[in-house]
């Protein structure tokens, strides 16, 4: 008898080994593919445009034989651009995960919670009311999400169904920023207006290096409570009792998920706009693509990345002659993946 349970464990010991080993193939297999197409939309967009580079002289130009020309046009005009997008697009990615995976709502994103709204609408007073760039601007962006944050929390606080009051309260705060912001837009100079109405819709033109190295050390000094939070959502999506029994306190856990969601979505927003539904698509496919039921945050932001480089190519040649800015492009695919969602069992279920 005893045999026989030593061999049944065995045999349940191994099968979760084999697994475990599965479940790690298949998101290197996931992340591979993904690091690929991302390669791919690189080199095409740092080869494309007026002045076209050869792949060949794109590759000599990147280990310093280019000629001077070559050398002007990738890396201080294509290749601003290209980081920014891949790093903005891996915050919004990483951001839009953490939020679904605490919520356990595939619409809990920064754009429709109206973290990205408050962040606008206080970056939109900053510059035309204050007068603040730069940095400045990027803390007053924080302070925005921060607050639609904190009342987000509030209004979902010690409720069964929070996740669901979070996404109502989420869409009024994010009509209420929409009207803040046209009021603010209305009262202004024309000329600032323009500016703030390129800026809302969410541009990577014109980047300059300053701005993807503050963004990217942001993203990098808030990689440690991604980590942290990619281990502990697991445990809290099991019940607060079991999460509790485990040594991890639901509370300190929303809390940091949501504070580093709005670090990642404000300094994005700061810097190039709020950019609308990265956040929401890149979770969404990441997810399917392992498989497993993971949070697949490190895969989110590299499918993030993906999107927005590629949205980024889209705005810039899809009109023959017109380059469009970005967001008018991940509208559009937002809006798109919104109307899939709701044609799906999933989405039926919201």
């Amino acid at each position: 008898m005893n045999r026989t349970v030593v061999a049944e464990h065995r045999v349940a010991a191994r099968s979760v080994v084999e697994i475990r080993a599965h479940v790690r193939r298949r998101r290197l297999l996931v992340v591979l593919v993904v690091l690929v197409a991302l390669l791919a939309v690189a080199v095409v967009s740092l080869s494309a445009g007026q002045y076209a580079i050869a792949p060949a002289d794109l590759w000599r130009t990147l280990w310093g034989g280019g000629d001077r020309a070559q050398s002007y046009v990738v890396f201080q005009v294509r290749m601003p651009r290209l980081a920014m997008a891949v790093v903005v697009g891996a915050a919004l990615g990483i951001a839009g995960a953490l939020l679904q995976s605490l919520l356990r709502n595939p619409l809990a994103s920064p754009d429709l919670l109206g973290i990205s709204g408050g962040a606008g609408v206080a970056a939109v007073f900053a510059i035309l009311i204050v007068g603040l760039t730069g940095p400045l601007l990027a803390v007053a962006a924080f302070a925005g999400g921060l607050a639609v944050a904190a009342f987000l929390l509030l209004a979902g606080h010690h409720r069964a169904d929070g996740g669901y009051r979070l996404i109502l309260a989420g869409v009024g705060v994010a009509f209420l920023c929409t009207a803040i912001t046209s009021y603010l837009m209305v009262r202004a100079q024309v000329e600032l207006a323009q500016a703030a109405l390129i800026w809302l819709t969410g541009s990577l033109a014109s980047t300059p290096w300053w701005n993807f190295v503050t963004v990217l050390v942001v993203v990098v000094l808030a990689l440690p409570a991604v980590v942290a939070c990619a281990r502990w959502l697991p445990l809290t999506q099991m019940g607060a009792s079991s999460a509790s029994s485990l040594g991890v306190k639901p509370d300190t856990v929303r809390i940091v998920a949501v504070v580093t969601a709005v670090i990642l979505t404000s300094v994005t927003c700061a810097f190039v706009g709020p950019i609308s539904f990265i956040a929401l698509c890149a979770p969404a496919i990441a997810r399917p693509l392992l498989g497993h039921g993971a949070i697949g945050i490190g895969t989110s932001a590299a499918v993030g990345a993906t999107l927005l480089a590629g949205a980024d190519l889209v705005a810039q040649f899809a009109l023959p002659g017109i380059s469009v800015p970005v967001g008018v492009v991940t509208g559009a695919l937002g809006a798109v993946f919104l109307l899939w969602l709701l044609a799906t069992s999933k989405g039926r279920q919201l």
